[in-house]
């Protein structure tokens, strides 16, 4: 039987994805060299590293999570190792999603949660397998009362192997930001795991951006919202009762609404945290463009054979090629009649 989840494309929801896509557009005119992604990237692990693990109780501050992560301490406390793993595993995902040899199936599943929890659980078998036994989900603040009862053991691997072959066969056709969105709620749900359900979640919604699609999905760090509110994380993304009273009326649409609005929040802040350490690239016009784009063909380019291309003014082409070169983009060669103009060595 295959999964159907139900959700409405709001205008809340179709107005923060076109923000999202106006976003990630602005972020991209800054064009990022691999050495500013890098870091962006390893900034976003730190911060994905403490907020991911923050909201399942984990105390250290991002201070030391980011001091942790540039160490080798060899001995380590249960706290340090959390993050440890969580940051493995993420390293682990970009790499895969990078090479595009990132399968979404059971096992990397199996394999991301063997990571999350590794040295962490009491009981060894449940590390790196679907959960055996029976769990409930308690009210942390009185720990008597059960909140929600996930499916029974026996229906756990049917249900994850339906829920990621629709997000597998829908991969181009739905919305990164919607695919992953379903699929992190829906996972939640079905608490697949004895341990580290959350962070395995959160992990595996991160590498399906990726793999949907979604550019600079490495450079931002959805977990950071959740972190920001830990009461109304859980609340959107969890259930009250029994699976089973609830199964097939579940709407999906107030989560993706949350999940959305928490992806633009993050590329605000990388917004302005790249604002304040890097200049947008230069608004280059067509004109400009265009002598680039002989240049990519010829190899060098004249006055003369400039305007043989161009229907601009011999003042305007002379202020094309002084705006290319104060950009560094061009570079002048010979003199007088002979003067010309090439790329510059290691402009983009």
């Amino acid at each position: 039987m295959t999964w159907k989840p139900k959700y409405t494309i709001t205008d809340r929801l179709l107005s923060t994805m076109r923000e999202i896509g106006e976003a990630i557009g602005e972020l991209k005119s800054f064009n990022l060299n691999q050495k500013e992604l890098a870091k962006l990237e390893v900034s976003a692990r730190e911060l994905s590293s403490y907020a991911s693990t923050s909201i399942e109780g984990n105390p250290l501050p991002l201070t030391d999570v980011k001091q942790l992560l540039k160490s080798s301490k060899v001995h380590i406390r249960d706290t340090e190792r959390e993050v440890l793993n969580y940051n493995k595993a993420l390293e682990a995902l970009y790499a895969a999603v990078h090479s595009e040899k990132f399968d979404l199936n059971i096992g990397t599943l199996e394999q991301v949660q063997k990571q999350v929890v590794d040295g962490l659980m009491d009981n060894p078998v449940d590390c790196g397998r679907l959960r055996t036994r029976a769990v409930v989900i308690r009210n942390p603040r009185k720990v008597d009362e059960i909140v929600f009862i996930p499916p029974d053991v026996k229906d756990v691997e049917k249900l994850m192997t339906n829920l990621l072959a629709f997000i597998n066969e829908h991969i181009g056709k739905i919305d990164p930001i919607i695919l992953a969105g379903l699929f992190h709620r829906q996972c939640v749900i079905i608490h697949p795991f004895m341990d580290g359900n959350g962070r395995t979640t959160r992990l595996i919604t991160t590498a399906i951006l990726g793999r949907a699609g979604l550019d600079l999905f490495e450079i931002f760090s959805f977990e950071n919202y959740y972190n920001q509110s830990i009461t109304r994380y859980f609340k959107a993304v969890g259930l009250e009762g029994d699976y089973y009273d609830l199964e097939g009326m579940v709407d999906f649409t107030t989560w993706l609404e949350y999940f959305a609005e928490g992806i633009l929040d993050e590329l605000g802040r990388v917004r302005k945290a790249m604002s304040d350490t890097i200049e947008p690239a230069p608004r280059l016009e067509p004109h400009h463009r265009n002598i680039l784009e002989y240049l990519g063909e010829h190899g060098s380019i004249t006055q003369r054979e400039y305007a043989n291309i161009s229907s601009r003014s011999l003042a305007s082409r002379k202020l094309d090629f002084e705006k290319l070169l104060s950009l560094e983009l061009i570079e002048v060669k010979g003199t007088g009649r002979g003067t010309y103009y090439v790329r510059k060595a290691n402009s983009a």
